[in-house]
């Protein structure tokens, strides 16, 4: 169905949009607000808040909050009939889908990697032993401890200003912060290092977006998937998350996954599109271990969970690992 189909079928209702008040938040929400203006709807953005969003103000520990603490509340306006569409960054859903809501679009995908934003223009490697390094992701700490660079690494939470704000007054050397949220803020510039996957693998749909809308809204599904999704980004992210899914993780448990769809020869000589998958995952002890995995893009799910088994196999351990870094943040753009 195209686009202008799917808008003939929403009709003339006006779309509401849900968005967390962050303003990063608020801008992810307006990238999807503007697709769909420009599409020919009529949309207005609301702004509900979250237990995520009360608790990261008050600096209460994640684990007196929960998993999903940022979107909760989203989901809940949308099946009550508050907002048409909750707006998500991806990594920040749970995996167990929820009864009366669907995944009606995936977006195109920012770059997911982590960055860096270091004091005196470092990267990692240029730190110095003992220097302290803000992180809100017990995943980034297991990665950065296993380069074996003697750094401190120490827990933060707050908005992207707060975070990059303790680093220029000297509070911290360095922060380590999703790329996409700084591109999203146009603050990209102000990263030092956009750190390699081979050093530091990102959260499972890193730089992702999730549009929900309710399962019985049909039209709107039609018209969000029609204008906003993108189905390459979508296979690789359902692969991610089924590594994650697989392993019995809550979202900020030390697992790592990146996947992505590369066009490949089959034994005809034909070029076809398939998945590659690498993801880490810690131990009880603090190890990490690895793995990597190919396949066909309708197989993405299979994929994720059979390198989750060969993870486990392996010794990863990510679900009493969270359990340990209860502490921590939760897991921060």
């Amino acid at each position: 169905m195209t686009a202008t189909a799917a808008t003939t079928d929403v009709g003339a209702r006006t779309i509401r949009i849900g968005t967390r008040a962050s303003l990063l938040a608020r801008t992810q929400t307006d990238i999807v607000a503007t697709a769909l203006t420009d599409a020919g709807a009529t949309v207005e953005v609301v702004t509900i808040s979250t237990d995520g969003d009360r608790s990261q103000a008050a600096g209460t520990p994640i684990a007196q909050t929960g998993v999903g603490v940022f979107v909760t509340a989203l989901r809940d306006a949308v099946l009550a009939g508050e907002i048409d569409v909750a707006v998500h960054s991806f990594k920040d859903l749970p995996t167990a889908p929820v009864p009366g809501l669907t995944l009606a679009a995936v977006p195109a995908r920012e770059d997911p990697r982590d960055a860096l934003v270091a004091r005196d223009g470092m990267v990692l490697g240029e730190l110095p032993p003992g220097a302290v390094v803000g992180t809100g992701s017990p995943r980034r700490v297991a990665q950065i401890a296993a380069l074996g660079l003697g750094l401190e690494l120490v827990p933060i939470r707050g908005n992207v200003d707060t975070r990059i704000g303790k680093v220029a007054r000297g509070e911290l050397d360095a922060v380590v912060l999703a790329r996409a949220g700084l591109a999203r803020l146009g603050r990209v510039g102000e990263a030092t290092e956009v750190l390699d996957p081979l050093q530091v693998l990102p959260a499972p749909a890193q730089g992702a977006l999730a549009c929900e809308c309710r399962a019985d809204d049909a039209p709107l599904e039609a018209f969000l998937r029609s204008t906003l999704h993108d189905e390459s980004v979508a296979v690789a992210v359902s692969a991610e998350r089924a590594v994650l899914g697989g392993l019995g993780s809550p979202c900020g448990a030390p697992v790592g996954a990146l996947a992505e769809v590369v066009e490949d020869l089959d034994d005809d000589g034909h070029v076809v599109e398939r998945l590659s998958l690498r993801a880490v995952a810690a131990t009880a002890e603090g190890a990490l271990v690895r793995g990597s995995a190919t396949g066909e893009t309708e197989d993405a799910e299979q994929i994720g969970r059979g390198l989750a088994e060969e993870l486990l196999a392996d010794g990863a351990e990510p679900k009493g690992l969270a359990g340990d870094t209860a502490n921590q943040p939760p897991p921060a753009s």
